[in-house]
């Protein structure tokens, strides 16, 4: 029977959010709106280990995070922070800073005025900015501090310290319905409210509405996609995404993808963070990656040129087409930070590595530039595909390093040209 209709390709929905603005100097990140989803990440030294922080920074910056946050929990910490800017400034990184706040924000704020200028944004958790009336007083002091000094605020809720009292209320409510809530229900709604309601109290202060970004961050999977249906449902507040405590390695990656991916897909997200813990001695940059390629897999946005290679099978014994993708992988990583600049629209280049005949020819003719590598049995010849069409085949012991050369002669030729043309 034949199809009446076209199928039509999967796209995220739009998004629906106001617009805010971290600034730094001349340096700009637009946050919501029809601002592209951004990256953001958070460091993990001492703070008061001013070098530290801002060789860290400067790493995370270097590998796309867009927006960094550091802690600011004591007096110590805070009147380091402008001495971290300081540095990145020299450094040139001009990486807007987030200052993420819990318990004493308001007298920090308040006794380091340097430390509130060298900030570009505040994280507010409001479920421990106070008790009582102490809530109400302190919340205001931080949302004064980034009114004086035009700041981004992120109230950010998180499901580990949510507002007991509050809680408690709702869970009082809830015994006197006559048909109650699960538990969950109600800590869901408590989630969204204290999010909602902090940020309506902060306008009413007089805070820009669209210089507000809210989180409600929790662990699991489909906590996450629940509570955030319902926040983008009730308001068009700029949304972070973040699955909290992801956890290690393949698990925590696995768990932010999956949850990123399905509201992202939906059009709930302006700017993500993949809370990954690092393996002893790997780079905190990890979670950075993660975050760009689950955006770039998405085909919301292009960060690096991406490497297709197949995984490999029976017919492929030899590891060749595994180590050839790996260096031109890291290759094409490592050469970005230079290349954002040299070469516009290189980040969109598709580059294939594949290891037989079977979809090798045919994946490097979908690509900018291929090879297909001779699977076991195969005679020891590789052919290259630019542009669609079979440019030339390699032979031999050196078809690794030729084929590399080939990359780098093509990124020169069809991206170079294309900066020449610009400032033509």
């Amino acid at each position: 029977m034949e199809p009446c209709l076209p199928i039509e390709p999967a796209w995220p929905k739009s998004r629906n959010t106001r617009q805010a603005r971290a600034a730094w100097g001349s340096r700009v990140v637009t946050i919501g709106g029809d601002a592209p989803v951004r990256v953001q990440s958070m460091t993990n030294t001492d703070t008061v280990d001013a070098i530290g922080t801002a060789i860290q920074v400067k790493e995370l910056a270097i590998a796309g995070s867009e927006l960094v946050r550091i802690t600011v929990n004591t007096p110590e910490a805070a009147a380091q922070v402008p001495y971290i800017r300081e540095q990145l400034d020299r450094m040139g990184i001009d990486v807007p800073l987030i200052g993420d706040f819990h318990y004493n924000g308001h007298r920090l704020l308040t006794d380091f005025p340097d430390c509130a200028q060298a900030l570009s944004k505040y994280r507010i958790n409001p479920g421990n900015v106070g008790k009582g009336d102490k809530r109400d007083r302190q919340f205001g002091q931080m949302i004064e501090a980034a009114m004086k000094w035009n700041k981004v605020v992120r109230i950010g809720v998180n499901w580990g310290s949510l507002d007991q009292e509050l809680l408690a209320g709702m869970m009082d409510e809830n015994s006197k319905r006559a048909q109650p809530w699960e538990a969950k229900s109600v800590m869901y709604e408590a989630l969204v409210t204290s999010a909602i309601e902090s940020a309506n109290r902060a306008v009413e202060m007089g805070m820009d509405a669209n210089q507000i970004i809210l989180s409600c961050k929790v662990s699991g999977v489909q906590d996450l996609v629940s509570v955030y249906r319902e926040l983008g449902r009730r308001c068009n507040y700029a949304l972070h995404l973040g699955l909290t405590e992801a956890g290690m390695g393949t698990k925590g990656t696995v768990a932010s993808s999956v949850a990123l991916g399905i509201l992202l897909q939906e059009g709930l997200g302006d700017t993500i963070r993949v809370s990954l813990t690092p393996a002893p001695g790997e780079a905190r940059t990890q979670e950075v990656v993660i975050a760009s390629e689950i955006l770039q897999s998405l085909g919301v946005r292009s960060f690096v040129p991406s490497v297709t290679a197949c995984p490999g099978c029976g017919r492929t014994t030899s590891t060749t087409f595994q180590e050839l993708a790996k260096d031109i992988d890291d290759y094409l990583r490592a050469q970005m930070p230079v290349w954002k600049a040299k070469y516009p629209g290189v980040e969109k280049m598709k580059v294939a590595v594949m290891g037989c005949i079977v979809n090798g020819p045919g994946e490097s003719k979908h690509a900018d530039i291929g090879i297909s590598l001779p699977g076991t049995g195969e005679a020891p010849a590789a052919p290259v595909f630019i542009d669609g069409e079979k440019a030339l085949t390699l032979r031999g012991e050196n078809i690794a390093r030729e084929f590399h050369q080939l990359v780098e002669d093509y990124v020169e030729k069809r991206y170079g040209h294309a900066q020449a043309t610009e400032h033509a």
